[in-house]
C-alpha cells in the first residue's frame, strides 16, 4: 500500500477526480505515513519549542515546576493517536488538560509543583499539587 502511494503522479490523481486547474496548482506530490506512537511522543518533548516545555516554562514564570509522568505523556500520544489527525492533536490535548491548572495554579502561591499523570488526562483525575518548600519559598521570594 505504501509503495504503491509513492507512486502517485498527477495522471492518478485526475483519474480518482481531481480537477486539473487544482493539479497544476501542486508542483509536489507526496506521500505520507501515520506518525508511530513513538514519533509522537518526540515530538511531544524533544523540540526546543516543543508544546510540554512551553507550559513548563509559562508555570515556571510563577515558580511552579511542571511534571507530567511518563504514563501521562503516552495517554496524551494515546488520545492524539485516537484522533487520527496527526500531531495537530497533542497541543489541544495538552491545552485541554492544563486548562485548569493555568488558571488555577498560580494563583496559589503555596504550590510548587503541579503533577500531571494517566488518570488526569484520561479525565480520571486531578492534578497532584505539591506545596513549596520553605527553602524553595525562601529562594523565590529572594529573587
Amino acid at each position: 500500500h505504501a509503495r504503491l502511494l509513492s507512486q502517485l503522479n498527477q495522471d492518478d490523481l485526475l483519474h480518482y477526480g481531481f480537477i486539473p486547474e487544482f493539479i497544476g496548482r501542486v508542483p509536489v506530490i507526496v506521500a505520507l505515513e501515520p506518525l508511530t506512537s513513538e514519533a509522537m511522543l518526540r515530538i511531544l518533548t524533544e523540540p526546543r519549542n516543543a508544546v510540554i516545555k512551553q507550559y513548563q516554562k509559562l508555570l515556571s514564570l510563577d515558580h511552579v515546576d511542571l511534571e507530567i509522568t511518563q504514563d501521562g505523556l503516552e495517554a496524551i500520544v494515546e488520545r492524539a493517536m485516537q484522533a487520527k489527525t496527526g500531531a495537530r492533536a497533542l497541543r489541544s490535548i495538552v491545552e485541554e488538560v492544563l486548562l485548569d491548572v493555568m488558571y488555577e495554579v498560580p494563583a496559589q502561591e503555596h504550590i510548587g509543583r503541579c503533577i500531571i499523570n494517566a488518570e488526569v488526562v484520561q479525565g480520571r483525575g486531578y492534578p497532584i499539587l505539591v506545596p513549596r518548600t520553605d527553602f524553595r519559598r525562601r529562594l523565590d521570594e529572594a529573587v
